[in-house]
Protein backbone atom coordinates (compact mmCIF):
# COMPACT_ATOMS: atom_id res chain seq x y z
CA UNK A 1 0.00 0.00 0.00
CA UNK A 2 1.18 3.48 -0.80
CA UNK A 3 1.02 5.95 2.05
CA UNK A 4 -0.43 9.35 1.12
CA UNK A 5 2.86 11.11 1.92
CA UNK A 6 5.13 8.89 -0.19
CA UNK A 7 6.06 10.25 -3.61
CA UNK A 8 5.43 7.95 -6.56
CA UNK A 9 8.67 6.16 -7.42
CA UNK A 10 9.87 5.89 -11.02
CA UNK A 11 12.52 3.72 -12.70
CA UNK A 12 13.89 5.20 -15.92
CA UNK A 13 16.12 3.57 -18.53
CA UNK A 14 17.79 5.07 -21.58
CA UNK A 15 21.20 4.41 -23.10
CA UNK A 16 21.70 8.15 -23.76
CA UNK A 17 22.96 10.12 -20.73
CA UNK A 18 21.34 13.37 -21.92
CA UNK A 19 17.97 11.62 -22.30
CA UNK A 20 18.29 10.11 -18.81
CA UNK A 21 18.91 13.61 -17.48
CA UNK A 22 15.89 15.08 -19.33
CA UNK A 23 13.60 12.25 -18.23
CA UNK A 24 14.87 12.66 -14.66
CA UNK A 25 13.98 16.36 -14.77
CA UNK A 26 10.48 15.50 -16.01
CA UNK A 27 10.09 12.89 -13.24
CA UNK A 28 11.00 15.43 -10.56
CA UNK A 29 8.83 18.11 -12.21
CA UNK A 30 5.94 15.62 -11.98
CA UNK A 31 6.47 15.41 -8.22
CA UNK A 32 7.87 11.90 -8.33
CA UNK A 33 11.00 10.31 -6.93
CA UNK A 34 13.65 8.60 -9.05
CA UNK A 35 13.84 5.07 -7.66
CA UNK A 36 16.58 4.06 -10.13
CA UNK A 37 18.24 5.20 -13.33
CA UNK A 38 19.47 2.55 -15.78
CA UNK A 39 21.53 2.79 -18.95
CA UNK A 40 20.41 -0.52 -20.49
CA UNK A 41 17.62 -3.07 -20.37
CA UNK A 42 19.32 -5.57 -18.08
CA UNK A 43 20.07 -2.87 -15.51
CA UNK A 44 16.48 -1.62 -15.82
CA UNK A 45 15.07 -5.12 -15.24
CA UNK A 46 17.19 -5.57 -12.10
CA UNK A 47 16.08 -2.17 -10.77
CA UNK A 48 12.42 -2.90 -11.49
CA UNK A 49 12.46 -6.27 -9.73
CA UNK A 50 14.30 -4.80 -6.72
CA UNK A 51 12.42 -1.50 -6.45
CA UNK A 52 8.83 -2.38 -7.54
CA UNK A 53 8.32 1.24 -8.66
CA UNK A 54 5.02 3.02 -9.31
CA UNK A 55 5.97 3.79 -12.93
CA UNK A 56 8.58 2.70 -15.48
CA UNK A 57 9.86 4.92 -18.31
CA UNK A 58 11.83 2.98 -20.94
CA UNK A 59 13.64 3.89 -24.11
CA UNK A 60 12.62 1.43 -26.81
CA UNK A 61 16.09 1.09 -28.38
CA UNK A 62 18.79 0.14 -25.92
CA UNK A 63 21.75 -2.20 -26.37
CA UNK A 64 21.29 -5.72 -25.08
CA UNK A 65 17.74 -6.02 -23.83
CA UNK A 66 15.46 -3.44 -25.49
CA UNK A 67 12.77 -1.43 -23.75
CA UNK A 68 10.19 -3.57 -25.56
CA UNK A 69 11.72 -6.72 -24.06
CA UNK A 70 11.78 -5.19 -20.57
CA UNK A 71 8.16 -4.09 -21.00
CA UNK A 72 7.14 -7.64 -21.98
CA UNK A 73 8.94 -9.07 -18.93
CA UNK A 74 7.15 -6.60 -16.64
CA UNK A 75 3.72 -7.25 -18.13
CA UNK A 76 4.21 -11.05 -18.00
CA UNK A 77 5.25 -11.03 -14.32
CA UNK A 78 2.16 -11.19 -12.05
CA UNK A 79 3.99 -9.29 -9.27
CA UNK A 80 4.88 -6.40 -11.62
CA UNK A 81 2.22 -6.40 -14.34
CA UNK A 82 0.14 -3.62 -12.76
CA UNK A 83 3.03 -1.13 -12.98
CA UNK A 84 2.40 1.35 -15.81
CA UNK A 85 5.08 1.42 -18.52
CA UNK A 86 5.74 4.48 -20.67
CA UNK A 87 7.87 3.85 -23.76
CA UNK A 88 9.98 6.57 -25.37
CA UNK A 89 11.05 6.10 -28.97
CA UNK A 90 12.73 8.01 -31.76
CA UNK A 91 10.61 5.88 -34.10
CA UNK A 92 7.27 7.63 -34.39
CA UNK A 93 5.84 5.39 -37.10
CA UNK A 94 2.75 3.26 -36.69
CA UNK A 95 4.82 0.04 -36.51
CA UNK A 96 6.88 1.45 -33.61
CA UNK A 97 3.73 2.35 -31.69
CA UNK A 98 2.16 -1.03 -32.56
CA UNK A 99 5.24 -2.84 -31.22
CA UNK A 100 4.92 -0.89 -27.96
CA UNK A 101 1.24 -1.75 -27.63
CA UNK A 102 1.99 -5.41 -28.41
CA UNK A 103 4.61 -5.41 -25.64
CA UNK A 104 1.97 -4.18 -23.19
CA UNK A 105 3.02 -0.54 -22.81
CA UNK A 106 0.49 1.74 -21.14
CA UNK A 107 1.59 4.79 -23.12
CA UNK A 108 4.05 5.83 -25.80
CA UNK A 109 5.85 9.10 -26.40
CA UNK A 110 7.98 9.98 -29.42
CA UNK A 111 11.44 11.54 -29.11
CA UNK A 112 12.25 14.35 -29.09
CA UNK A 113 9.69 15.21 -26.43
CA UNK A 114 8.65 18.21 -24.44
CA UNK A 115 9.74 17.72 -20.79
CA UNK A 116 6.49 19.45 -19.76
CA UNK A 117 4.36 16.98 -21.74
CA UNK A 118 6.40 14.06 -20.42
CA UNK A 119 5.86 15.33 -16.86
CA UNK A 120 2.10 15.47 -17.54
CA UNK A 121 2.10 11.85 -18.78
CA UNK A 122 4.12 10.79 -15.72
CA UNK A 123 1.60 12.49 -13.41
CA UNK A 124 -1.32 10.80 -15.16
CA UNK A 125 0.22 7.33 -15.21
CA UNK A 126 1.56 7.41 -11.64
CA UNK A 127 -1.74 8.79 -10.31
CA UNK A 128 -3.62 5.92 -11.94
CA UNK A 129 -1.33 3.42 -10.25
CA UNK A 130 -1.70 5.03 -6.83
CA UNK A 131 -5.50 5.05 -7.09
CA UNK A 132 -5.46 1.33 -7.93
CA UNK A 133 -3.61 0.39 -4.73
Amino acid sequence: MTSPTRLPRVVIADDDADMRMLVGIAVRKAGCELAAVASDGEEAWRAITEQHPDLIVLDVSMPGMSGLEVCRLVKNDPTLSDIPVLLLSAGVSGPSRDAGVAAGADDFMPKPFSPRLLAEKIITLSAGRNRAE
